[in-house]
Order: C-alpha cells, then sequence, then structure tokens
C-alpha cells in the first residue's frame, strides 16, 4: 500500500483546447495505509476500473483535459453523494443527515461495505473520523480539480462537454441483481434517460463506437450516477455522459492485467476522440 500519493493525476490540453473534460473516477490503484481491509486485496480490487485512464490517454492530445483518481473507489467513491453512506458501517453517528441509497445498500455508497453480498470490506465498524479523513484527503481534492476544469472550459468557450470514463464488470447485470434477455453490451452510455447530455452528441459517440465494430446500449444497466448529475445541464451547454466500457475487452478480471484487446480498444478510443474532437469544433 501507498504511504503518501497525490489524490489525483490532472493532463492538461496539448496544442488548441477544445471544450473537452474527461475523468476517471474509479481506475485509481494506489491504496492509502488506513484502508486496512480484512478482505483480500485481489477480492478488493475487483472495484477498480483498473486501465480505464490509459484507455483514454489520448485525451489531451485532441485537446481535452483529462483527471484521474488514484485512490480507489473502494476507499471512497467520488462519484457519490457525501451523503449516501451506510450508518451501519460507521461505529458513531454521522455529524450531518445521510440519505443512503440503493446503492449503499446493496454495499457501493460513498465507502464500500463489500465486495459482493457475500465478501465484506472490513471486519470492524469505521471511525467517523477516520471517513472524514478520505473525504478531505481524497474526494474533496478530486471534486474540486473537476470542478475547476469544468468551470474554467466554460468561461473560455461557453459551453463544456464532459465525459465520465469508467469501465464495467462482465457480469454487471448479476452484481446489480438485475435480469437482461440480452448480453451485457461492449460500451453502455449513460445520460440519466436524456437528461443530462445533447442527445445528438450521444449519438455522435454511440455512431463512432459502432463504426469500430462494438456493440453499443444506452442506460443498461448505468445511466449515471453522481457526476454526470451534477455536471450536465444541456439547456445551458453543459452536456455530460457516461461512458463504460466491458472489461475482457481489455483486461484479465482476475489478475488485473491488460490482455491482448487492450492495444485495439485504445487506438479505437483515440479514433472516437478524434471525431469528438471534430464535431466540439463545428459548435463554436
Amino acid at each position: 500500500m501507498a504511504d503518501d500519493f497525490e489524490p489525483f493525476v490532472l493532463t492538461l490540453p496539448q496544442g488548441e483546447p477544445l471544450p473537452l473534460v474527461c475523468d476517471s473516477p474509479h481506475s485509481g490503484t494506489q491504496y492509502p495505509p488506513d484502508f486496512r481491509a480484512a478482505a483480500p486485496m485481489t477480492r478488493c480490487r475487483e472495484g477498480e476500473d483498473t486501465h480505464v485512464e490509459a484507455l483514454w490517454d489520448a485525451v489531451p492530445a485532441v485537446g481535452g483535459t483529462l483527471l484521474a483518481a488514484n485512490f480507489p473507489r473502494v476507499y471512497i467513491d467520488p462519484n457519490r453523494m457525501l451523503d449516501d453512506l451506510d450508518p451501519d458501517l460507521l461505529e458513531a453517528a454521522w455529524p450531518a443527515p445521510l440519505a443512503p441509497s440503493e446503492k449503499s445498500r446493496l454495499g457501493y455508497g460513498l465507502v464500500w461495505r463489500n465486495i459482493d453480498a457475500g465478501t465484506p470490506i472490513y471486519d470492524r465498524k469505521l471511525t467517523v473520523a477516520e471517513v472524514q479523513h478520505r473525504i478531505s484527503h481524497y474526494y474533496a481534492p478530486y471534486h474540486a480539480a473537476l470542478g475547476q476544469a469544468v468551470e474554467d472550459s466554460y468561461r473560455r468557450f461557453g459551453a463544456v462537454w464532459h465525459l465520465n470514463l469508467h469501465s464495467m464488470p462482465n457480469n454487471a447485470y448479476e452484481r446489480l441483481k438485475k435480469v437482461s434477455a440480452h448480453p451485457l453490451a461492449d460500451f453502455v452510455l449513460g445520460d440519466r434517460d436524456g437528461t443530462t447530455c445533447d442527445p445528438d452528441f450521444v449519438a455522435l459517440v454511440e455512431g463512432a463506437l459502432r463504426e469500430r465494430g462494438y456493440t453499443v446500449a444506452r442506460n443498461d444497466p448505468y445511466k449515471g450516477v453522481q457526476l454526470i448529475a451534477q455536471i450536465g445541464r444541456p439547456a445551458e451547454r453543459r452536456h455530460s455522459l457516461q461512458i463504460e466500457i466491458r472489461r475482457p475487452l481489455y483486461m484479465n478480471e482476475r489478475t488485473r492485467e491488460r490482455n491482448d484487446g487492450f492495444a485495439t480498444v485504445q487506438r479505437d478510443m483515440a479514433l472516437v476522440l478524434g471525431k469528438i474532437a471534430d464535431y466540439l469544433r463545428q459548435q463554436r
């Protein structure tokens, strides 16, 4: 486990900037020493969107800003509201009102309680102080950096397009306790049922992915959570889209190692970003 590290990596545009801000909130692989998990680390790592920031490393080259968390989501999840915290995880009462969501009930709230229904992460309760430390040292700085990047872009261009980048396990429906009549798509685009992003932009991204031979679904099974909800206001030219990539396309889910498909997916994401960049140049 890392003893001391920056909470995120921020890479600014190379060359002519575009109103494009991309973030990977769940690809962090550095575990703070106070994590003290009882579950095996191999299981804890199942929560990572490992390598997602590398799949999209062409973002700065096309003129976008790329933000990636260094800390893992099982430690604290920047894609959750601060009040989405399971009170049963704490040894004492939280000093503010809580509103745990269905995600918290399943164990995947602001601070994860378990890896799956049979694998708890901790053999102890967490103190209020240690959760507050996770918020102040990791969650809050990440949100501040993302917020600044979005606002800087909006001030400069009068518009911003935000891509919230993720990966999804191959058994996503099972993990979410959902029944599906069809297999999980290669990519899932989430815009909270059409409320966070211009539909023309969503269609552009979907078309670019299909051109590369991928299957694409919208809002099934992931619609997007806090980050796109707070950023996406299309009427104000603030657009936010969540993109989920099916993990076996680019990595071994058990070992977390890149597989033979990694280079292909990385190349394809660069081509998709090229299409996005062309589109954004036309929106000025």
